[in-house]
């Protein structure tokens, strides 16, 4: 005989562990047990296992309307339970999946379309988008966070500053945040990071079984390309350039120039790697490090010029010390000075290029940038050149490697042609 039950889903797998809520279930058994969440949560502390409720008195469920919930669960249970008993004998000819069809068909019939909608997609975009800010500020990932949290604020200020549930995204709507921001003038790069953002909110809400949608906007929407941006890589002779200029030992432009080279050395490194090395980092002629944007574990064998300039950074040091004078640590609480200390690398490395007679714009990602592009037109393969840059995808190297310098494809076309 098939049975039903109410239950709080706390399994390991549950997709709120982080916040400390788990949904609220109906547990159907018929030979195998089958789960149908249900759109409320609520936490260990706040379920009732034996009479099978929402608690009215414990803090996590001040904000909900207990009895009305609890009037709805009943009647759901109620309603499994009365299909199965009108189902008889004949419930042995369907499998486990199959009833749990037929019990939503049932809970179907008796919902209003409108109440249908808000129980099953009732998300709102700035309550699922701050869980995921909240995980990529535990994670230590402050740019992802900060890059989400500017999405949400664009997003919403189109929607004359009010909230929206996520599945009242759809193309529309899409089409015309994108037409509304190019009548601004704004710029696609900043069109496509907010829609960018939003569609990685809305997909993650639907992996995880929070929203369910019969067609996805993002499928028939196509997110707008970025505009070719600002040459970011400088050659390799520029960088010859670099070296050749002498700072006073111990100055900012000093320690700056020498910041360039390092990451230029360590296969285009991004300044907040850098900045978070140790001493213990350094070991075995190798640095090794993991990639604060994906936790990728990197290893780069040292240069000649590398030793050099990092014998300096490693005199007199414990493991446990940063080897560089910013000594940022990666969390989320000190992302603020980190960003104080990018911008005035970046003022430093404009000095730099105009005392090297650099005419290009150059920051740190410049460097990351040109290591690839000087790569590529050495002939290495863009395979070799995404796991140097430790990329995830040939996807991503593929836009870094997108534009080529004219001059260069210029003296390309004559060998080939000559």
């Amino acid at each position: 005989m098939a049975k039903v039950r109410l239950i709080l889903d706390t399994r390991k797998s549950s997709k709120n562990a982080l916040s400390k809520l788990f949904p609220i279930a109906l547990r159907v058994f018929h030979t195998k047990p089958r789960i149908i969440r249900l759109p409320y949560e609520t936490s260990k502390n706040g379920w009732d296992s034996n009479s099978f409720s929402l608690k009215r008195s414990v803090l996590v469920n001040k904000s909900l309307d207990c009895s009305k919930i609890n009037h709805i669960l009943y009647n759901k249970h109620h309603d499994a339970r009365s299909l199965i008993n009108e189902l008889g004998d004949a419930i042995q000819y369907l499998d486990v999946d199959t009833l749990v069809e037929e019990i939503k068909k049932k809970w179907e019939n008796q919902i209003s379309p409108e109440l249908k909608s808000k129980m099953s997609n009732g998300l709102m975009l700035t309550d699922w988008g701050q869980v995921i800010i909240d995980r990529k500020l535990k994670s230590n990932k402050p740019s992802s966070a900060e890059w989400y949290k500017s999405g949400i604020k664009a997003f919403i200020k189109f929607n004359n500053n009010k909230d929206l549930r996520l599945d009242q995204l759809n193309v529309t709507m899409l089409k015309d945040y994108q037409i509304h921001k190019e009548s601004e003038g704004v710029k696609p790069n900043s069109i496509s990071s907010v829609l960018r953002a939003i569609r990685a909110i809305y997909n993650a809400a639907i992996n995880e079984d929070r929203i369910e949608v019969a067609k996805n906007p993002f499928h028939r929407y196509k997110i707008p390309s970025s505009n070719q941006t600002k040459k970011r890589a400088i050659s390799k002779e520029d960088f010859l350039k670099i070296r050749k200029l002498t700072y006073e030992k111990g100055s900012a432009l000093w320690h700056t120039k020498n910041y360039a080279l390092i990451m230029f050395n360590c296969r285009g490194m991004n300044l907040i790697d850098l900045v978070k090395l140790k001493k213990s980092n350094v070991r075995l002629e190798r640095i090794f490090y993991g990639r604060s944007k994906t936790g990728d574990p990197l290893s780069v064998k040292l240069t000649s010029e590398l030793k050099m300039i990092l014998s300096y950074y490693l005199e007199d040091k414990e493991d446990i010390d940063f080897l560089f004078p910013a000594n940022y640590d990666g969390s989320t609480a000190k992302y603020e000075k980190y960003k104080t200390i990018r911008r005035r690398v970046n003022q430093r490395l404009k000095i730099i290029a105009t005392d090297a007679g650099i005419e290009q714009h150059f920051t740190t990602y410049s460097i990351r940038h040109s290591w690839a592009t000087i790569a590529k037109f050495m002939g290495i393969s863009t395979a070799i050149i995404s796991e140097g840059l430790g990329h995830s995808s040939l996807k991503t190297t593929e836009i870094y490697l997108k534009r080529f310098d004219n001059t260069v494809l210029d003296d390309a076309n004559e060998l080939i042609v000559a």
